[in-house]
């Protein structure tokens, strides 16, 4: 541990008990030595007062002292440290160590003396404070403390009234209003608080909405109207505190110190007239400074001023932690008077950034376009979900300005402006929406994207239709809003491209393809992982696998695999992310869905698709045959909210040529990297197709041919033949079987 020094007048203290020690010719310092010379200190004597004469404690330990035993009369010696005072000692250094505090004070030694109880000197002051130990310790604390602000306040008599005990745990918003910014709008919610504060009782506003709404904010526009004097003469002259319960409670070491506090800040404010005390996060208050089962926090402390009304209060919380903690409490509840302070509109919001766009301006040296901070607005709102208007906005386009001041956006100009281009990067960059989702204007790309997904996917020209419509459809804002920007069911047989699908859109559109593997979901117990296990439940705390997915990448594609696989239950899950774009996770969080392209695979009906043409249905198609199953398999309000269901066709010989071409391509690619160069001849290629061309598996049939036939041929040849060094490898079939010749 480090070292801590003493204080002046604890060091004074030791040295006066050594002397005592000396004068009664005693070979050990003890506790009581200490004690005796503690009751000649004039503070420790007024802490005590209260309980019991100090003159008559005084008689009790000279007594004791005298029954000691003494050192012969003439012999210079230097007296001992006791073991109980030794450990008195050792006590008051945990007490200063433990607490944060710098230095060991003598209520830090006088709590060490408590903990001795087999010392006279403890039974003694237990006895003289009738047991009181804890109430006479906070009264010990409370003397010192005075002491050492009246001390502060003799040392600065110029400016006395600055270093009154109670301003080191408040500001005054008086002085610092002008740093902050403007309150733009909110005159309702500004007038009803003024109201609230002019009352006769209760006069204590309570600002309840949720994080980054303006309670604050508000405040601070209430301020400035005191100083400018637009208020009623009731409020005028006003100065608003505002109390900060971390500070308050930092440091605290004994009991009673918290208490101590709390109440020379309401004196000194109430001595000072005319305060109001403000206090964000006041659902802390509740149960701050409670010890144990005690009821005495904050909270309870403020009542008799809360009804006093000689101080007013205005408090800030959310709805959530309102409901959580404060309304707990129905004795402050009904001292405070609630003012709902609601999410502002987008126009209102738009109002809100163009007054304060002069003081980002004048910041960060740069000109915002309207286009820009419409955008900033609009984005904001439709994007960040997990935050409220204007402060998300407002970060929106702070953030751009940095960028722009950090030389991460060069200027061809020389002007430094911010534009909607800008808003869209820095919104990509840093909350997580991604490349097309807010390239509105990206039509380009857009409209080759149907062209770019059937050259990666072979004979799906009806599937890859649907897709794009979906896409293009929610681009060109024809979709609800509230909805996912689609909601497709795959269906069709093993290996024709639906997986594949999902893969090649995700990168196609920059975005990323979440997948869960829904075979994983087939006991009613699991389908609680998606959103979260119930509390009191093992993984309570984990949160849900697919809420947390869709909050961390809020624009993406999300490959639900193999749906059909999964229990029942799934569905009613996924009816809400169809309809409202939301799901709920066992904390209550939402994820938003909006931006989410919702792809659903099965394989149900596929079965019953080769059967199509026998019998007397012989004119029913497979795809008929494969949606017959799929609306007995699936409840029909599930089918009912999907934008579409789209059938896949079986492989076909055309089909399975494009395919193996693709993947003879991609197996190209990874063998240029050893600077090996393929060659295949015809009979080759058809040897390879003729055996991984089947319609009951599909493509995934060519990948085992190819990993059985073709590249063990080739990694020998690579490892130990002549294409170590790389070269031409042209491949050639015989007799059924594939060979290299070099």
């Amino acid at each position: 541990m480090p070292d801590i020094e003493y204080t002046p007048r604890a060091s004074q203290l030791l040295n006066r008990a050594i002397n005592t020690c000396k004068s009664y010719r005693h070979e050990f310092v003890t506790p009581e030595h200490f004690l005796l010379v503690l009751l000649d200190d004039e503070v420790f004597c007024g802490a005590l007062f209260p309980y019991f004469s100090a003159e008559k404690l005084e008689e009790k330990l000279k007594k004791h002292l005298d029954g000691f035993e003494q050192l012969p009369d003439g012999q210079d010696y230097t007296p001992e440290i006791s073991v109980q005072l030794s450990q008195m000692i050792e006590q008051a250094y945990k007490n200063v160590y433990f607490s944060g505090a710098t230095q060991i004070d003598i209520p830090h030694m006088v709590s060490g003396l408590f903990h001795l109880e087999n010392s006279w000197a403890h039974y003694l002051l237990t006895e003289a404070i009738d047991g009181e130990e804890e109430s006479f310790l906070s009264d010990v604390i409370s003397m010192y403390e005075y002491e050492d602000a009246n001390d502060d306040d003799e040392e600065n008599d110029e400016d006395g009234a600055k270093n009154e005990a109670w301003r080191k745990f408040v500001t005054c918003m008086n002085d610092i209003v002008a740093s902050h910014n403007p309150l733009i709008g909110r005159e309702a919610e500004l007038e009803r608080t003024i109201q609230v504060l002019c009352r006769c009782d209760k006069n204590n506003p309570l600002h309840v909405g949720e994080p980054g709404v303006g309670k604050t904010a508000l405040v601070y526009g209430l301020v400035q109207r005191i100083v400018e004097k637009k208020v009623p003469d009731r409020l005028k002259g006003c100065k608003v505190y505002q109390l900060d319960l971390g500070t308050l409670l930092a440091g605290t070491q004994y009991r009673g110190d918290f208490e101590n506090r709390l109440k020379i800040i309401m004196e000194g404010i109430e001595t000072e007239g005319n305060g109001i005390v403000y206090m964000d996060e006041i659902h802390n208050i509740v149960g701050a400074g409670a010890i144990g089962e005690s009821s005495m926090d904050a909270g309870n402390m403020l009542k008799p001023y809360l009804e006093r009304g000689d101080i007013r209060f205005i408090g800030s919380t959310t709805y959530e932690e309102f409901n959580k903690y404060f309304s707990r409490s129905k004795g402050l509840v009904r001292r405070f008077q609630q003012i709902d302070i609601l999410e502002p509109s987008i126009e209102e919001t738009i109002n809100i950034l163009k007054q304060l766009r002069p003081k980002y301006e004048q910041f960060h040296h740069v000109i915002y376009e309207d286009a820009a901070l419409e955008l900033a607005v609009k984005s904001s709102a439709k994007y960040i979900n997990d935050r409220f208007l204007p402060d998300k906005a407002i970060d929106l386009i702070d953030e751009a300005g940095a960028a722009v001041v950090s030389g991460n956006v060069k200027s061809e100009t020389g002007i430094n402006v911010v534009t909607p281009k800008l808003i869209t990067e820095i919104l990509a960059k840093t909350c997580k929406v991604e490349a097309m989702a807010v390239k509105e204007d990206d039509t380009e790309r857009l409209s080759t994207l149907q062209e770019h997904l059937s050259a990666q996917i072979f004979g799906q020209d009806e599937a890859i239709r649907q897709v794009t419509e979906a896409v293009l459809m929610s681009k060109a804002g024809l979709t609800d809003e509230d909805k996912p920007l689609a909601s497709l069911l795959f269906v069709g047989p093993t290996g024709v491209g639906k997986t594949e699908v999902a893969r090649v859109l995700a990168r196609e559109l920059g975005i990323e393809l979440v997948r869960f593997d829904m075979s994983e979901y087939t006991e009613k117990h699991t389908v609680a992982k998606l959103i979260g296990s119930p509390a009191g439940y093992v993984g309570y705390e984990d949160g849900g696998l697919l809420t947390d997915a869709i909050r961390k990448t809020p624009n993406c594609v999300l490959l639900l695999d193999e749906i059909e696989k999964a229990h029942s239950d799934i569905y009613n899950i996924l009816l809400q992310v169809m309809d409202y774009a939301r799901l709920t996770d066992n904390k209550g969080r939402k994820a938003d869905f909006r931006n989410v392209v919702v792809l659903m695979t099965s394989n149900a009906g596929a079965q019953y698709a080769a059967q199509a043409a026998i019998g007397f249905s012989g004119n029913v198609t497979r795809g008929e045959a494969m949606l017959r199953q799929v609306k007995k398999t699936f409840k029909p309000e599930f089918l009912n909210r999907l934008s579409g269901t789209v059938v896949f066709n079986d492989m076909d010989q055309t089909m399975a040529t494009l395919i193996l071409r693709k993947k003879l391509g991609q197996l190209q690619d990874r063998l240029r990297a050893k600077k090996v160069e393929m060659q295949l001849d015809d009979e080759a290629f058809r040897l390879l197709l003729k055996e991984g061309f089947t319609r009951e598996y599909g493509a995934r049939e060519m990948d085992r041919v190819i990993a059985q036939k073709l590249k063990p041929l080739l990694m020998r040849e690579i490892l130990f033949g002549a294409l170590k060094q790389g070269g031409t490898a042209r491949v050639t079939a015989t007799d059924g079987r594939l060979k290299i010749e070099n």
